[in-house]
């Protein structure tokens, strides 16, 4: 088994138009051990001290409320992360069912075009070959280009652009894996990638191969392969929306402005 020493440090900054009267944020920035990664020491940086509580998905979720004017705020996750790996994985006893994760939503509702166009390819049974098939249509039907799309694009939007990033990727494989009937789930996370740092903020997908005993494979459809120690899970759900890494609501302030920066670097043991 292969094993990776990371430290990762995100920095979010949000700068307004005008001063924000009012926001509530919620944060899911604090990945947690499991057979595929320990989390030797991590830090999460944010303007006034955070509540924590788990969602329904066993996320580690921050929320804090801003009730004075401000006109920028920033949000740092910061921490080393030893990577173990690995692809497999099984639920909690108390995990939401894997049933659950069967229903379309906004993001991934899916189009009469892309059932012809991957009907060839839709698994008949989740084993790890047909997946990784349908993952590597998904790659090929949608090309990774940035600046297409944003958090807001739909599967069937990315599909007809035939073009996004790791998002639209998870979200057209969401589609077409619950439409064959096989529950999946997004995955937010980050990437090692010394070659493309631009992958650093990363998302991917959980298929489900035994909803009765809760087990999963982990698949990157950007990379159409299963992951491995390159990859730091931090929050699963529906789709985006559910695992966001950083989300809210606020009154005033009019345009944002949005600056975030990922540092991933590997930790040499001697």
């Amino acid at each position: 088994m292969t094993m990776m020493h990371l430290q990762i440090e995100h920095h979010t900054e949000y700068h307004y138009e005008n001063p924000v009267r009012y926001s509530i944020q919620e944060i899911r920035l604090q990945p947690s051990s499991s057979d595929s990664q320990s989390i030797l020491n991590w830090k999460i940086q944010s303007p006034i001290r955070a509540k924590s509580n788990q969602d329904a998905f066993g996320n580690t979720c921050q929320t804090f409320v801003l009730d004075s004017p401000y006109k920028s705020m920033t949000i740092t996750a910061k921490g080393e992360v030893k990577s173990m790996g690995g692809y497999e994985h099984s639920d909690p006893e108390n995990a939401i069912s894997p049933f659950y994760l069967l229903q379309p939503t906004a993001l991934t509702d899916i189009s009469t075009e892309m059932q012809d166009h991957f009907a060839s390819v839709l698994p008949k049974k989740p084993d790890l070959d047909s997946v990784i098939k349908l993952a590597n249509a998904v790659r090929e039907s949608i090309k990774y280009q940035v600046g297409v799309t944003n958090f807001a694009t739909t599967a069937i939007q990315a599909f007809a652009a035939r073009a996004g990033v790791c998002q639209d990727h998870s979200h057209v494989m969401l589609s077409l894996c619950r439409f064959a009937n096989i529950p999946a789930r997004y995955v937010s996370g980050y990437f090692f990638a010394e070659e493309s740092p631009n992958l650093a903020s990363h998302a991917w997908v959980d298929v489900c191969i035994s909803p009765e005993q809760g087990k999963w494979f982990s698949i990157d459809v950007t990379h159409a392969c299963v992951t491995d120690d390159r990859h730091i899970r931090l929050a699963i759900g529906r789709d985006y929306y559910s695992a966001a890494p950083i989300k809210g609501i606020r009154s005033g302030g009019g345009m944002e402005e949005l600056d975030a920066n990922i540092s991933i670097q590997q930790v040499k043991v001697l």
